[in-house]
Order: structure tokens, then sequence, then C-alpha cells
């Protein structure tokens, strides 16, 4: 098996398969450790992944906790979301995953970059992909595999050269930065969510991580409308400016970045979001993680369900191998994608409730009457728990609930 891409999706396949007992490759176009554009932040859905990995107590060991979500409203009411989350840097948290996998057997080489598939294409019109042509410096190596699982982020080109990418605008930007504030660090302690009128269409967000540094930055999931044909258009957006609006009218955001200490540049990403953008398989190749739309597009969330997303993929490869030893294209088709549909009406939810960001009044209802209600702050402690549909914010029956319960 050949696993390309070595986050969180790529690391949780490539570990699930090896400690199956098959052979497997795990490749990256970067030297680990190494910085990954994100927000860090760790919610149940990813503290779920880290114990079916078993590296729960591991990761645990070096994030920040947290015990609360905080969501502030345009007229600087907020409010305090109980829930099960933590924030730790990518850099740190890929290498864990990583180390993981080789532990479990996996073959980790770097730095290898994708240029395009290998393809079989006796009888068929679209061959079946037998493998990967990767570069490393000035070296090419053609590997064979009975699987290539393709797990490489946001970016197309990976997905464009092996002919999986359905659009190759993303969903949405982010950007962020470092800043070590150690005055602030026992003031900030939940992971904190803001909407202002001037952010129409996203949110900035502060996350305390370990050692009194702060992840602080502002996204956009909607930033590339949808067009009739399928592809996306940039709407008229720089998110630097974005960011800047974000330390304009947040005050602890233009604390940090004026008075705190920076230890990066801003830093920008693509997010591709709701599972949608890029085809899930084809004979011989699955696509898994941030590259099939593994992003939350409400709360630009991903790592959690990067790593599940992955699992999902290596399950499919392992129980089509138990039934039928020659892992026969269609049965592992089908199998992940019924494992990624079971998940697509999680990720329309989202995306429908996404829709707050372009209605930052709504994030004020919200918040006045969590703070009234223990019934809506339970509601909204069970979204972040993912056990209540966060699509009731904007539904006629959860308005309803919303002002009067």
């Amino acid at each position: 098996m050949l696993v390309i891409g070595a986050g969180p999706a790529g690391s949780a396949c490539a570990q699930r398969l090896a400690r199956a007992g098959l052979d497997v490759l795990l490749v990256d176009q970067h030297t680990f450790p190494r910085d990954k554009v994100c927000g860090d932040g760790l919610i149940p859905d990813a503290h779920a992944a880290l114990r079916a990995l078993g590296v729960y107590d591991e990761v645990a060991a070096l994030w920040q906790p947290a015990q609360h979500v905080r969501c502030v409203g345009p007229r600087g009411g907020h409010c305090d979301v109980p829930g099960t989350v933590a924030a730790l840097p990518r850099r740190v948290l890929d290498e864990v995953l990583v180390r993981a996998a080789e532990r479990a057997g996996a073959r980790l080489v770097m730095p290898w970059r994708f240029e395009a598939p290998i393809e079989d294409s006796a009888g068929r019109e679209n061959g079946r992909v037998v493998g990967a042509r990767l570069r490393r410096g000035n070296e090419t190596h053609e590997i064979t595999a009975r699987w290539v699982v393709l797990a490489t982020g946001a970016v197309p080109q990976a997905l464009a050269a092996a002919g999986m990418c359905e659009r190759h605008t993303p969903s949405g930007v982010a950007l962020r930065t470092y800043v070590r504030h150690p005055g602030l660090a026992g003031t900030i302690r939940q992971l904190q969510f803001i909407w202002h009128p001037r952010m129409r269409g996203g949110y900035g967000w502060i996350f305390p991580g370990p050692d009194g540094v702060f992840n602080i930055g502002a996204g956009h999931p909607g930033s590339h409308r949808k067009l009739k044909s399928g592809k996306g258009q940039m709407q008229d957006l720089n998110l630097r400016r974005f960011f800047e609006t974000f330390t304009q009218v947040y005050e602890p955001a233009r604390r940090l970045m004026s008075e705190g200490e920076r230890l990066g540049d801003l830093k920008g990403a693509p997010l591709r979001c709701s599972l949608l953008g890029a085809r899930w398989a084809r004979p011989g190749l699955l696509v898994t993680g941030e590259a099939a739309g593994s992003t939350y597009a409400f709360s630009g969330e991903g790592i959690g369900k990067a790593m599940e997303t992955g699992l999902l993929a290596a399950d499919a490869l392992m129980a089509t191998r138990a039934t039928a030893p020659d892992a026969d294209d269609e049965a592992v088709r089908r199998h992940y994608e019924a494992g990624l549909l079971g998940l697509k009406p999680k990720f329309d939810l989202y995306e429908r409730a996404s829709r707050v960001n372009d209605h930052p009044w709504l994030a004020d209802l919200v918040i006045w009457r969590a703070n009234k209600s223990a019934r809506i702050m339970a509601r909204m402690s069970a979204v972040i728990e993912e056990k209540q549909n966060p699509g009731w914010l904007l539904s006629v029956r959860g308005m309803r609930k919303l002002l009067t319960e």
C-alpha cells in the first residue's frame, strides 16, 4: 500500500493498515516536523480518533486543554459553551501521528513529492492506478502498489494530476499566526470564536496553546462561490485586511498582536469543505482527508474528520482484503464511499449552519438566549460534542425553540 501525504489523514490510514500487517509505504513532500497552517483546535471527533489510533494519552500530555468554547457576538456579549476541546500546534500533533505510523510498521520516506499516478491501461479507457511517480530533488522514483491512498491536503495539484479534482478552487481560506503573550495566558483559557458585521462571511479565532502561545487567525469558509458550471470563483476578499479588521473589532486580538511576541509570519491556507470538490475513488486509488473535503464549513475544523476519513479508507482496504484476496476495485470503492456517505449528512448540516457567518446578528441572538436558557446552552454544548445538529439554528423549528425555551 502506498499512502501519499503524512498529515492526520495519511498517518491515520498508514498506521491502521500497518497494524493489520500490510506492507505500507508512507511518503510526504516535507521533512517532519513541519509547520501546517491550521487553527490547531481539537474537538471531540479528534479526541475519538486519537483514542482509536492509540495516541490519545501521548497527545493529551502535550496539548493545552480548554473546558469551553467562547462565542463572542458583534455587540461584545459572549457565552462560554462547555465542551471537550483542546489546542496543539500541528507541528507537534502531526509529528506524533507520523511517528505512531512508523512504530506500527509503516515505512516513512521524505521528502518525496507526488507527480502522477502510474496506470495500467490494458483494456481500459481510464487505466487502473498501480502506483505513483514521485520526485525527490532531481530524482524520479516509480513506486508500484496494489492501492494508492491520496492524502495530499487542500491544494489541487495532486488531485488534478491523479484525475480526481472536480473543483480547483477551494471552499474557503484562512490565515493565522502564533503569538506569545504570557500576560493573557491566565485570561484567555477558552477556544474563542468571534463574529462581527465587518467580518461578514467569516469569523476570527483565538486558541490558547501550551506555554502562553496563542494561535490567532481569521477564516472565511465561503470565500469561493460555487458557479452553475461547478467551478468556484473567489469573492472580492483581501484576507490580510480581513484579519486586520478582526484585530480592530476585538480588543483581545488587538492586544495579542500589539503587545505579544510574534513567533512567525501570517500564513494562509485553502480549505476544502463538506466532502465536495473531488472524486473519492477510482480503481486502485482512494482520496482521503482534506483532499476529499474533510473540513467543516461552519467552524473550519478538520483535524478529527481528516483522521476519521483516513481510518475509513484503511477499513475499506482491509475489509475487502479479508473477503476477497484480490481486493476487488468495486468492493473497495463501495465500502469506502459508503463510509463517507455516512458522514455526508453531518457535513451538509454544518454547511447550512455556516450561514450564520453571513448573518452575524444571529450570533448575538444565540448568545443572548444561551445565557438565559440552560436548555439552549445544553444544545450548543451538544453541537460541540457532535450530538446535536448545528443546522437547528437556521430552521423554523430551531428558531422557535431558540426564542421560547
